[in-house]
C-alpha cells in the first residue's frame, strides 16, 4: 500500500447562475421541471442499507403551488424500519470508519462534481416542485450551497486531520480524530436541499454512519439527493432514509445504547424536546451523545438615522420575501427611524406591489406558495390577528388564498406596540413587522432590539455613521450569530459566512466551518515513548 499526504483541490464556490430570460440554462432547468411535473407519479421508498424499502403505506406528494397535482407517492415506515435502519447503519460502520479519509473525500468531491454537472437540473427542478422556490432560490440552495458544503467540509476536514500536539525529545506525540462510537440521527427540514444533504454527509465525511428522518415535505427533493449519494459512491448502510412518525423515531433512536449524536435542522420547541428526551436517557448510552442544532429565528433590521432608504426597503423586502419568508434567516422584524420612515415605506410598498407570484415554472415569479396548509394557516391566522388590532396596521400585503395552492401575499405591518405579538413569535412566512422609533433613541432601540426575542440567529444594522454601526455591533453581540452590516440578513455563503445562531436559535456550530466537523469527531491522544524507563526513580531521589 502506497501511503502518502494527499493535498485536497483547493475549494472555491461554485458560481451561481444567473437564469436570464431566454437562456440555455433557464430553459434547460424549465424543461427539466416540465418532465418531472408531467411524468409518472414516482414512488419513493425508504432506503435502507443499501436496498429501496417499500410499505403498504402510501402518501401523496403534491406542489405547494398545485396542490391538487400528485408527483408520486412516498412510503410510510413505523418502529421496524427505524431498528432496521440503526443495524444497517451499525453494520457498515466498522468499514466506513476505517476507509482511508481520502476514500471518503473523494466519495463527496465527486458527488459535488455530479452536482454541478448532470444532477444540477434535476436537483434544482425538485427543489422547485416539491418546495415551491424559484429558480434562484433553487439555484443558490440545492445547487451551489451543496457543492459549497461539499467541497468545503473536505478541506476543512483535511484541516482538521492537520492539527497535531507537539512532541518533546524522545516521545511522539499524536492525535486521532475517531469517528463516533455509534451512529448519528439526522432531522431535516423543508425549507434547504442543501441542508438536508449536509447533515447527514457532514457526520459521514468525518467516518460516521447515519440514520437520516427528512420532514414529509422534502421527500421528493431526499429522493435526489439518495441518487447522488448512490451514484457518488457512497457504500450501503453508510446513510439511510427513513419516513417515520418523530415520536415514533425517537422512542427508538433515543433509547439506543449506540446513539452517538443528533444533527437537527427544525424549530426550537422540537429541539428542546429531544434534548430532554436524550436527558432522560443519558445513562443508556455508551458516550455522552453530540448535540448539533440550528433552530427558529426571529430575525431583525435595525436602522440608523443616517441610511438610505432605498437600501433600506430593499433589505427588508428582499431579507422579509425571498422564498416566501421561510427561511430561519428571513427578516422578521424591523425598527426604521422615524426621520427616513415616509420615504422608506413608499419604496416597500412599491418593490412589494411590483412582486408577481404563482408557480416556480415561471421564472419572473419572485415568490411561490408557502410549504404545506398547516403553514398556510398558521401564517393566515396571524394577518386575520393583525387586522383585528388597534396598535398595528398592514401597509401592503394581507391576502392569501388556497384554492389552488398556499399562495400568501407578502405582508407588511406597521406597529406602535414594541411587544406586538408578530414582532415577538416566530412565523415563518412572508409577514414583515416594522416598528417606526423616534430617530433620536437609537441606543435605547438596540436594547429593545435585543430583549424582544429568544432568538439570535440572525440580524443586520444599515447606517452610513461608523459609531453607529460599531455601537449596533457591541449592543447585539449575542442578538445574532450571523450579523449584516448594510446588508440583508439572508445569504450566508459556505466557506465565507459560517452559518447558525445561540440562545433560542440554536448551539451555534456554524455548518460551512470546521467547528461544525469537530463535532462528529472523538479525538485520541497517542503519545509513544521512543526508549521507555527502566528504573522508577527519578534524580530528585538521589
Amino acid at each position: 500500500m502506497s501511503n502518502a499526504l494527499f493535498k485536497v483541490p483547493q475549494a472555491v464556490n461554485e458560481p451561481v447562475k444567473a437564469y436570464a430570460p431566454g437562456s440555455d440554462e433557464v430553459n434547460s432547468l424549465i424543461a427539466e421541471y416540465k418532465r418531472m411535473y408531467n411524468q409518472e407519479p414516482i414512488d419513493v421508498p425508504m432506503h435502507i442499507g443499501g436496498k429501496e424499502v417499500r410499505t403498504s403505506t402510501k402518501k401523496p406528494m403534491s406542489p405547494p403551488h398545485d396542490h391538487k397535482k400528485i408527483v408520486g407517492h412516498y412510503n410510510f415506515g413505523d418502529e421496524s424500519h427505524v431498528n432496521q435502519a440503526i443495524d444497517a447503519a451499525m453494520a457498515a460502520r466498522e468499514d466506513w470508519a476505517n476507509l482511508p479519509w481520502e476514500q471518503r473525500a473523494s466519495i463527496f468531491l465527486k458527488a459535488a462534481d455530479l452536482l454541478a454537472g448532470p444532477f444540477r437540473d434535476k436537483v434544482n427542478a425538485a427543489t422547485m416542485m416539491a418546495q415551491s422556490k424559484n429558480v434562484m432560490q433553487a439555484e443558490i440552495d440545492a445547487a451551489c450551497e451543496l457543492i459549497d458544503f461539499f467541497k468545503f467540509n473536505v478541506q476543512y476536514m483535511t484541516q482538521i486531520y492537520k492539527e497535531q500536539p507537539d512532541s518533546q525529545p524522545g516521545m511522539w506525540n499524536r492525535l486521532e480524530y475517531r469517528a463516533l462510537e455509534g451512529f448519528v440521527f439526522a432531522i431535516t427540514p423543508f425549507n434547504f436541499t442543501s441542508i438536508c444533504a449536509n447533515l447527514c454527509a457532514a457526520p459521514a465525511m468525518m467516518g460516521n454512519v447515519v440514520v437520516w428522518k427528512p420532514a414529509e415535505s422534502q421527500m421528493y427533493s431526499a429522493q435526489v439527493i439518495m441518487e447522488l449519494f448512490e451514484a457518488a459512491g457512497v457504500p450501503a448502510g453508510v446513510i439511510n432514509l427513513i419516513s417515520v412518525d418523530g415520536p415514533v423515531a425517537g422512542d427508538v433512536v433515543f433509547k439506543h445504547k449506540d446513539f452517538g449524536g443528533l444533527h437537527f435542522t427544525g424549530s426550537t420547541g422540537v429541539f428542546r424536546h429531544l434534548w430532554r428526551e436524550m436527558g432522560d436517557n443519558i445513562a443508556k448510552y455508551r458516550s455522552y451523545p453530540r448535540i448539533v442544532g440550528e433552530t427558529g429565528g426571529k430575525d431583525f433590521i435595525m436602522v440608523h438615522k443616517s441610511a438610505e432608504a432605498k437600501a433600506v426597503a430593499t433589505a427588508c423586502t428582499r431579507g422579509s420575501f425571498e422564498y416566501q419568508g421561510q427561511k430561519c434567516s428571513a427578516a422578521s422584524r424591523a425598527y426604521i427611524p422615524s426621520n427616513i420612515w415616509e420615504d422608506t415605506k413608499e419604496i416597500i410598498i412599491e418593490q412589494v406591489n411590483s412582486f408577481k407570484m404563482g408557480s416556480p415554472e415561471d421564472p419572473s415569479n419572485f415568490m411561490n406558495a408557502v410549504i404545506d396548509e398547516r403553514s398556510f394557516d398558521k401564517i393566515a391566522a396571524y394577518i386575520d390577528y393583525i387586522k383585528e388590532q388597534d396598535d398595528a396596521e398592514i401597509i401592503v400585503g394581507g391576502n392569501y388564498d388556497k384554492s389552488k395552492g398556499y399562495f400568501i401575499d407578502a405582508t407588511v405591518v406597521v406597529t406602535t406596540n414594541p411587544k406586538f405579538r408578530t414582532i415577538v413569535e416566530e412565523i415563518f412566512g412572508p409577514v414583515l413587522t416594522i416598528l417606526v422609533y423616534d430617530e433620536n433613541e437609537y441606543e435605547a432601540t438596540l436594547d429593545l432590539v435585543d430583549s424582544t426575542s429568544e432568538y439570535a440567529l440572525t440580524g443586520a444594522i444599515l447606517s452610513n455613521d461608523r459609531y453607529a454601526i460599531n455601537l449596533a455591533m457591541k449592543k447585539l453581540e449575542n442578538a445574532a450569530g450571523n450579523f449584516y452590516i448594510n446588508d440583508k440578513p439572508t445569504g450566508a455563503v459556505v466557506g465565507q459566512q459560517p452559518f447558525g445562531g445561540a440562545r433560542g436559535s440554536g448551539t451555534n456550530d456554524k455548518a460551512g466551518a470546521p467547528m461544525n466537523l469537530l463535532r462528529w469527531v472523538s479525538a485520541r491522544t497517542i503519545k509513544e515513548t521512543f526508549i521507555p524507563a527502566t528504573d522508577y526513580r527519578y534524580p530528585f531521589l538521589g
